[in-house]
């Protein structure tokens, strides 16, 4: 894995299985990793057995046993990650949930202020860590079809539609995409879900931009918080991460 360095913060990405798992997380560094899920895995069986009782009951509650075993997969994905890094064995995790269902760490003397989101799209999950800094990540599969422009009228901000408009036709498609996926990346990171209202901040729709947060309502300084960028994901997928530039509390969760 080949870390990359922007405004302070390290970026490392890694695909589950290339490599063992890393055990130390630096206080400037965001740790990405993605992970396929394959309903027939053999891991099933090890990771249903490391899951919470909640999680259990969320999974039996899935009709289909791909989804069951897709939501396996990624909670055990994330426990075995965060056992790694905090030394802690997997199946001790607790979680918590804040009013919009954002997950963090509780229930235990020795979390550390780690952050982490985790996201995934038709067989692809990416989990993201940090310490000290909110989180979030975005993945999307490209290759549904539907009325992307009418979905942009709905939930774009008007400078987000107008940069739409203008981009080539052959192009909107992956525009539509890269700046879906950076708007989740965000309201995930900061917690409030889709009650934050997406027309509040305009994300940019070009192309492997470092600084993607273009402007922030009704706070314009709230943008230089942040970073959003892309994530290098499997082709046919975009994915994108937001995490914050700076914290003046690394021990509070954010909600």
């Amino acid at each position: 894995m080949v870390p990359e360095v922007q405004s302070e913060i390290k970026f490392e990405f890694r695909q589950w299985g290339s490599d063992g798992v890393l055990s130390h997380l630096g206080p400037g560094e965001v740790h990405v990793w993605s992970a396929l899920l394959d309903p027939a895995s053999t891991d099933i069986g090890r990771f249903s057995e490391i899951l919470s009782q909640d999680e259990k009951e969320r999974a039996s509650r899935f009709h289909f046993e791909k989804n069951r075993n897709e939501f396996i997969i990624s909670r055990g994905s994330l426990r075995v990650l965060l056992g790694s890094y905090l030394g802690v064995p997997a199946h001790e995790l607790g979680f918590a949930y804040s009013r919009y269902g954002k997950p963090c760490l509780a229930g235990s003397d020795h979390i550390s202020p780690m952050e982490f989101n985790l996201s995934h799209s038709e067989g692809i999950v990416v989990l993201a860590f940090t310490k000290g800094r909110k989180v979030g990540v975005d993945i999307e599969y490209v290759g549904r079809n539907f009325d992307f422009e009418e979905i942009a009228e709905r939930f774009f901000s008007l400078a987000e539609q107008q940069m739409l408009r203008n981009t080539p036709r052959e192009e909107r498609g992956a525009g539509f995409f890269r700046c879906w996926t950076r708007k989740e990346a965000y309201i995930k990171s900061i917690g409030h879900g889709l009650s934050q209202p997406l027309s509040e901040f305009d994300v940019s729709l070009a192309p492997k931009q470092i600084s993607a947060l273009l402007a922030t309502r009704p706070d314009p300084s709230e943008a230089d918080r942040w970073l959003l960028r892309d994530l290098p994901v499997a082709a046919g997928y975009v994915g994108a991460l937001a995490v914050e530039a700076d914290r003046d509390n690394p021990c509070s969760h954010g909600n």
